[in-house]
């Protein structure tokens, strides 16, 4: 059994002889076998694997229905004491009617059947020939000697593993308008398996893929599609096994076609149930259904990861769509601001320039809305304001960044206006302190504000959200401003949009700017530098960004535990970072989180680029004064 919500579960296709039951049940309990081994607790199996999906006018002899019923029997009692969920396919005759079913096998007892209810029946499928259409609602038959419920409407659940509910439906169910799965997903079920004999034609591949996919996805659930394979008649129509597992619109596995592969994935139910949590559009089925009740027992946890975690989910790992990404983010900050800037009348801004990320990417955002607006950029008044921690080498990238974008360079040397305020509040200079640092900041602050007062122009905000699910601004300071083009983007993504613009951009010398800005320390610069060089390094004061981002998305996207959030840093950044560093930099970001949600409830506005932001009018509607105390009592136990 997985632990932290996730199941482990496989879908595969045994090599199979048209019409010889024995054989292909006894390949089948290899199939079981190799997945009890892997410790996988759910395994799908094709379409009618038992007899085969070609059998044609086969279908209709009474030898092969009576000994395929016979190996399914064997096949449940096979399962007995095996600890794994089977689904597997066979036509069985009932009332005069024959049906294409997905048996539901478990620990020697067949928990259900569920027959297929669209029966394709144009161009290469004929199955109306042969079978009948499936019944919705659940009947009580005599299987093997047991009493069985059979209907598409039946939900299979578990009772030891949380948030595991199980619905079947069979191949052409899915490529229906309204597939069998919709309902069942309403109905509670979590995870769909679709036992299928999806014969291969060019291209075909790619449209089965998107199926699944977007099935899951619009289900927020768990999607496994086991294809009929090797050994199917090739009279007319070949079958690849190309199997494909797929979580809310993500594919975790997908088998290489004519191989016959077995594959296995993590699903994530955690994932599923918070998304479905926070869906409220996420409605009740219609029909009635049956639930059947069982229990995988404890088992000692599983080997192995079959799930990839990324250790930058805010930012795709393929160029392209990284890329595309970057293009669609920049353009949702600057439509943003060029509609701020044309309700208020301004046509001019005002932003602090630094040489460091978040306002390299904010000046960059503020001259393509102003391209967009058909202003010019001498209209932007970039600031820079140089003081006690200012090092050379982010000064000259201010002004060499500010030249070559054709914005208006302004520079305010802040030293003796903070010195001043240091006598005035009885500050000692030498005591580098918080009220030491704040004071730049807020100096900086006065300075913009009073700067667009005077042009009539709008404070831009540079902070990012990172930044601000730390608390890693001063009150009042770099906290504020009249709109904040950052505010949902982490430090992650940050510099790859810096990267993405100079890699993009037609001036070379800008390029080289925006690299240099990209290599620089990310730092506050409110300390003395240290011979010349950065002296405050922000990650090494609060921890990695990368680490933070990490802990910021799945905290809240998906509500996970600090514990489960550790078991997936930990396989993310497996030979980065230990646990003892990965739980350490977890406590700082929890503390901080919590005490610092007052910065955020009063937060400029600021557009909304991905799933997740910190905007007390949006996404997260938090108390200032909630307590961290059960958080980080879980983070104790983990030490």
């Amino acid at each position: 059994m997985m632990s932290n919500g996730f199941l482990r579960v496989s879908a595969a296709a045994p090599k199979i002889k048209v019409a010889d039951c024995i054989y292909n049940r006894e390949q089948t309990e290899k199939i079981i076998d190799q997945a009890v081994t892997m410790q996988v607790k759910l395994l799908v199996l094709p379409e009618l694997g038992i007899t085969g999906y070609t059998c044609g006018d086969l279908f209709l002899q009474n030898s092969l229905l009576r000994l395929a019923k016979e190996q399914v029997i064997l096949l449940r009692d096979y399962t007995k004491g095996k600890n794994i969920v089977v689904a597997v396919g066979f036509p069985m005759e009932w009332k005069g009617g024959l049906y294409n079913l997905a048996a539901i096998l478990f620990d020697g007892k067949v928990l259900g059947l569920v027959p297929k209810r669209a029966i394709p029946n144009y161009s290469e499928f004929y199955e109306a020939r042969h079978f009948k259409e499936g019944m919705e609602e659940p009947v009580e038959i005599i299987f093997g000697g047991e009493r069985v419920f059979m209907g598409t409407n039946l939900l299979f659940q578990c009772e030891t593993i949380a948030g595991f509910t199980l619905a079947a439906e069979i191949c052409e169910d899915l490529w229906v308008p309204c597939p069998p799965s919709t309902r069942h997903a309403l109905a509670g079920a979590t995870v769909m398996i679709n036992l299928s004999a999806s014969d291969e034609t060019t291209g075909k591949d790619r449209y089965r893929r998107q199926l699944v996919e977007s099935q899951s996805a619009r289900l927020v659930c768990g999607y496994l599609y086991a294809d009929a394979g090797e050994g199917e008649s090739s009279t007319d129509l070949v079958f690849a096994a190309h199997h494909i597992i797929a979580e809310n619109g993500t594919l975790l596995a997908e088998a290489v076609r004519f191989q016959n592969q077995m594959i296995t994935a993590d699903l994530d139910l955690e994932r599923i149930h918070s998304e479905r949590r926070r869906m409220k559009t996420f409605g009740a089925a219609e029909g009635v259904y049956q639930t059947i009740y069982f229990s995988i027992k404890e088992a000692r946890e599983a080997e192995g990861f079959y799930r990839y975690v990324d250790p930058a989910p805010f930012v795709p790992s393929e160029k392209a769509d990284r890329d595309k990404r970057c293009e669609e983010i920049l353009s949702i900050q600057a439509m943003g601001l060029k509609k701020r800037l044309e309700h208020t009348g301004c046509n001019s801004a005002v932003i602090g320039i630094s040489g460091g990320l978040d306002s390299t990417l904010a000046l960059l955002v503020t001259a393509r809305a102003f391209d967009l607006l058909g202003l010019e950029r001498k209209q932007i008044m970039a600031v820079t304001m140089p003081c006690f921690g200012t090092t050379d080498r982010t000064y000259q990238n201010s002004i060499r960044l500010t030249e070559r974008l054709g914005a208006k360079l302004k520079e305010v040397d802040i030293r003796e206006a903070v010195l001043r305020h240091f006598q005035d509040i009885g500050q000692d200079p030498n005591l580098q302190d918080v009220t030491y640092e704040n004071a730049q900041a807020r100096e900086r602050t006065q300075v913009l504000m009073d700067f667009a007062n005077q042009g009539n122009s709008m404070v831009v905000g540079t902070g990012d959200m990172s930044e601000l699910a730390l608390g890693w601004a001063t009150y009042n300071g770099d906290h504020m401003s009249m709109y904040g083009v950052n505010a949902s983007v982490p430090k992650t993504l940050v510099r790859h949009l810096v990267r993405y613009y100079a890699d993009t951009c037609q001036d070379q010398e800008l390029s080289n700017v925006l690299l240099d800005v990209l290599d620089t320390p990310v730092s506050p610069e409110l300390l003395p530098p240290k011979d010349g060089e950065i002296a405050q390094k922000t990650e090494d004061i609060v921890g990695p960004y990368e680490l933070h981002d990490f802990y910021l998305y799945y905290m809240l996207r998906f509500g996970y535990t600090p514990k489960k959030i550790c078991f997936l840093a930990e396989k993310a950044f497996e030979g980065v970072y230990q646990r003892e560093e990965i739980v350490k930099w977890m406590k700082t970001f929890y503390r901080r989180f919590f005490s610092q949600q007052f910065k955020r409830s009063c937060l400029p506005d600021g557009p909304k680029v991905g799933s997740v932001a910190v905007s007390p009018r949006g996404d997260l509607r938090m108390p200032s004064d909630a307590c961290v105390r059960i958080w980080m009592e879980e983070l104790e136990r983990m030490e």
